[in-house]
């Protein structure tokens, strides 16, 4: 089962982009040029949001760096603990919302430390995969897109991190 699984996942991009090609073909679209045109246009958005990458990438580095982040988790996870948040949580929290990459680092420091099959790595790897880079997801796409109407994204983008992270708690829990 698991081969043919593979096969699939190997050969479903090449479909893919074999169909996209096709039916640009048979609706007389110039495929190469259109796929130039929107290469360009990906690269004015790379430009566009640069600023914003390094700026999120390098705060996060010095939070990291400093010793910020252990101290704001062993202040807050005392309080967090008595709900089935472990202090070495906390930090990836908060680096979560700003940088996925930067809590890569996180998620293997508390993989070295606890294990992947402890309470804490279970934990960590539903979260990665429950919550978002709110404040990213923020500044690079609402810049890229000119979206100028955000009233409720961020109340809306907290509130599902806050239940993606309660439910890695009660998964978390259930598993070990």
């Amino acid at each position: 089962m698991l081969n043919v699984l593979t096969n699939i996942s190997n050969i479903i991009i090449p479909v893919i982009i074999f169909y996209i090609v096709a039916y640009g073909l048979l609706s007389k679209s110039k495929v190469y040029e259109d796929f130039i045109r929107g290469a360009k246009d990906g690269l004015k958005t790379v430009v566009q949001i640069m600023p914003t990458l390094i700026g999120l990438m390098v705060a996060v580095g010095v939070l990291r760096a400093s010793g910020f982040l252990n101290f704001l988790g062993s202040l807050i996870g005392k309080a967090t603990e008595g709900i089935g948040i472990p202090a070495d949580i906390v930090p990836l929290i908060f680096v979560k919302m700003f940088s996925s990459s930067a809590a890569t680092g996180l998620v293997l420091d508390i993989f070295k430390t606890h294990g992947t099959d402890s309470y804490a790595g279970l934990m960590t790897s539903i979260m990665m995969s429950c919550t978002e880079t709110i404040f990213y997801t923020l500044s690079v796409y609402y810049m890229a897109a000119k979206v100028t109407k955000t009233k409720w994204t961020l109340s809306g983008a907290l509130i599902s991190t806050l239940a993606g992270i309660a439910a890695s708690v009660v998964l978390a829990g259930v598993m070990t």
